[in-house]
């Protein structure tokens, strides 16, 4: 019901049939109506806080406050204040009355820790201490409030290795990482990029009135290929861009970014040149172990799995690479 009065399902949001992604979302359904923290971890872009709002919105709290804040854009000053809020007369400026934090605000709710990783060290033992006690005491306050908030926090850094480096506290790790919850970078679940395309594109023709059907062939292809270090979010950026540039009924390469191309083109490159390596370093390995003449040349095409005249056309191809051991073949 809460999720029709809002007009949405965060977790039919949430797209992909990869069994990466399946599973996470039957995950999502199994502890939405429970109480205990959650930590969410993925790359920049994976999407943690629809996680967090599907979690929110497909439980027992959905009729009340989801309360969201961005830790790597609050002021350390301001930190303490914005999250457990503060009475008059607390500092200068101070707002006559005081006025609640973010712990008050999600009461009965959640509040969604995005950043987690972004918060200062003084400040997580404070957070720490509500974790524990369900209780926070505005700045400034001498009387302690009682809170009822389910916490959701995300972060895209490795909390093990700041852990290791005395920037974030055990104890607070531990209390937070009731629920672990990893969202897979896009690369790792490519299957969902077609479906993911086709989304945003209905997402935008809709906003943007457009009505532009599909996207060619060769467009997608190089969605496919492409490493997508952005993620969803860079994805849908690309698409977007392209309903606004795209005049006719297909999605073509032209209406790309420009940026993306460039960086798409660049990734090919890099991977023309990976798999170069590869292919260099079996070849040595296999001459190596035969031996440069021509019975090991031939005992080394067979290991490769390919034919004689196709190894000495390689060899060819690789003449500077390989000229110092070429010497061995005349010896």
């Amino acid at each position: 019901l809460a999720r029709r009065m809002l007009g949405r399902d965060y977790l039919d949001d949430i797209k992909g049939t990869s069994a990466s992604i399946l599973e996470l979302k039957e995950m999502v359904k199994r502890i939405s109506s429970s109480t205990s923290t959650v930590l969410i971890t993925g790359e920049t872009g994976t999407g943690k806080e629809l996680f967090a709002k599907a979690i929110h919105y497909s439980g027992s709290r959905s009729q009340a406050p989801f309360v969201s804040i961005n830790c790597a854009s609050v002021p350390d000053t301001l930190f303490e204040s914005e999250l457990f809020g503060y009475e008059e007369g607390a500092f200068t400026g101070a707002k006559k009355g005081g006025k609640p934090g973010k712990f008050e605000l999600a009461q009965g709710g959640t509040i969604f820790l995005d950043e987690i990783g972004e918060m200062p060290i003084h400040l997580q033992a404070k957070l720490l201490r509500v974790l524990q006690e369900y209780a926070i005491e505005r700045v400034g306050g001498i009387r302690t409030i009682p809170v009822d908030v389910r916490v959701i926090a995300a972060t895209n850094k490795n909390l093990e290795e700041m852990m290791a480096k005395n920037k974030f506290r055990k104890d607070l790790y531990y209390r937070l990482n009731i629920i672990p919850m990893n969202i897979p970078p896009l690369r790792q679940r490519p299957d969902d990029i077609e479906i993911l395309s086709g989304h945003f594109l209905d997402k935008y023709n809709l906003k943007i009135n457009r009505r532009i059907n599909s996207f060619s062939s060769d467009v997608m292809s190089l969605f496919k290929q492409y490493d997508w270090p952005g993620n969803v979010r860079e994805l849908e950026n690309v698409v977007e861009y392209a309903v606004n540039m795209e005049s006719g009924n297909s999605i073509g390469l032209s209406s790309l970014p420009k940026h993306f191309t460039a960086e798409a083109a660049l990734s090919g490159i890099e991977m023309k040149s990976k798999v170069k390596s590869i292919e260099l370093g079996a070849i040595k390995a296999a001459l190596d172990k035969y031996g440069w003449d021509t019975k090991g040349k031939t005992q080394a095409a067979g290991e490769l799995g390919i034919s004689l005249r196709t190894l000495y056309r390689k060899i060819d191809t690789f003449h500077d690479e390989l000229k110092d051991y070429d010497l061995k073949s005349s010896c």
